[in-house]
């Protein structure tokens, strides 16, 4: 199934992506918007508010100036737009929205499990005009008994970052795709009095999330993988993927920055972007700020290692990070869809997507052009294309693990656990989970 998977992305993306420029767009025509056509003409007057509850904290500043665009062409709506993301819980942001009373209109959902959770809040999506352009692969993590469920946000990928300059100074001059490379560009870099990584442990998701998925993918079935670990078939303790993976974990945090543990994801991201450390871990929704802080920097990414292995370890990790959905229960639900439907076929809308936002576009009818989203989204998709791509499989496993695969990993980090310590804790998180998930 990982094969699979990664065949349907490559060449999915391969349409929208590979010949920038040359799709076509929806610029009008029956269906194009519901109130408005694709290039934004003004629909009646309604005097309505959309509630906007979304976690992208990167696109937060690109997204109210979006706002009033879309407002200055449709009269009598606004847009309310509240960002809860980077070291907020959004998901327990967005569950105290809806026990309070205060619901969204549109709001974010990762897809198959946080999908299952919140379905009982889901509008159906199928009929939407934007539906026929997603990638199918982009369909997969919102679709339930043939419906859609939600509208892919966009397609990232991640690795480790590097800074191109500071590997040349430390006369690395082959891209590190083993571990042993990498530990010995780690050695280089220290050496010239570089620091290797910049390591953000102070947020449960950089290592909860993406570090852990890591090993979650790198399994020969993934989704297989985590379905027998549902039926009780596989356990993490002892599982050979798994303990060389905490070797690239102990890599990361021997070359570290200072205080990995109390670094949080601005600092991080800061720390890198000043030239401060040679690498981190994150992906291309860093771009924005990257370049806002050090417009000139080169960045090259590198696969995340976890043992010595090439065919394994030369690959990135690419998915969609999120999806955009509606609150079924709106009572403002045409508008809501209208506004989705602008963003994604609209002029404005993907310009903004691409230009501003950076997105590498989930939707075949988007073009973008990888000089405008930037170095990292550029090498995703030239590994993209090689077919050199691993899934994110997070969004498998039950609701409130990955919180608690974040603290595990900060407490072995802090060295409060041992290695073996640490995999049975996943494991009991795991199954104190997975009955509620099914």
């Amino acid at each position: 199934m990982k094969k699979g998977l990664t065949l349907a992305m490559t060449a999915a993306l391969s349409v929208s992506l590979a010949v920038s420029g040359c799709a076509k767009k929806d610029t009008g025509g029956a269906g194009a918007n519901a109130g408005t056509n694709a290039g934004g003409t003004a629909a009646p007057a309604k005097n309505v508010t959309l509630k906007i509850f979304q976690f992208k904290v990167e696109i937060a500043e690109a997204l109210n100036k979006m706002k009033t665009e879309y407002e200055s062409s449709h009269p009598g709506v606004t847009l309310q737009i509240e960002t809860v993301g980077g070291g907020a819980d959004y998901g327990a942001a967005l569950k105290a929205k809806f026990a309070s009373g205060d619901q969204p209109d549109i709001f974010n959902n990762g897809g198959y499990q946080e999908m299952a959770t919140w379905m009982d809040h889901l509008e159906d999506l199928s009929d939407q005009p934007w539906v026929k352009n997603v990638l199918p692969v982009a369909k997969e993590p919102m679709s339930k008994d043939g419906k859609l469920y939600g509208m892919p946000m966009n397609v990232e990928g991640y690795g480790f970052l590097y800074n191109k300059d500071l590997f040349a100074k430390a006369g690395i001059t082959e891209e590190p795709k083993t571990l042993s490379a990498l530990q010995a560009a780690c050695a280089k870099l220290q050496a010239a009095g570089i620091v290797p990584f910049s390591n953000g442990y102070q947020e449960w998701w950089v290592l909860g999330i993406h570090n852990f998925n890591v090993a979650l993918a790198k399994q020969p079935d993934p989704a297989k993988f985590v379905a027998d670990l549902y039926s009780g078939a596989q356990k993490i303790p002892g599982n050979p993927v798994f303990k060389d993976w905490l070797n690239l974990l102990d890599t990361t945090v021997k070359y570290s920055s200072k205080n990995p543990l109390t670094t949080d994801y601005n600092t991080q991201v800061t720390q890198f972007a000043k030239g401060e450390t040679a690498m981190m871990q994150q992906g291309n929704w860093t771009q924005v700020q990257i370049s806002g802080i050090n417009p000139n920097i080169k960045l090259g990414v590198l696969p995340m290692p976890i043992n010595d292995d090439p065919a394994l370890n030369d690959k990135l990790f690419v998915g969609v990070p999120n999806n955009w959905v509606i609150n079924k229960d709106s009572k403002v639900k045409a508008e809501a869809k209208e506004f989705l439907n602008w963003m994604v076929s609209s002029d404005v809308g993907q310009r903004y997507m691409t230009k501003e936002f950076k997105f590498i576009p989930a939707f075949t009818n988007i073009s973008a052009d990888p000089k405008d989203l930037g170095d990292i989204a550029a090498v995703i998709m030239d590994y993209n294309k090689a077919n050199k791509v691993l899934p994110w499989v997070w969004a498998r496993l039950p609701d409130g693990t990955t919180q608690e695969f974040g603290a595990s990993m900060q407490a072995y980090i802090a060295g409060k656990m041992n290695k073996d310590q640490l995999l049975d804790a996943f494991q009991k998180s795991f199954d104190s989970h997975k009955t509620a998930a099914k």
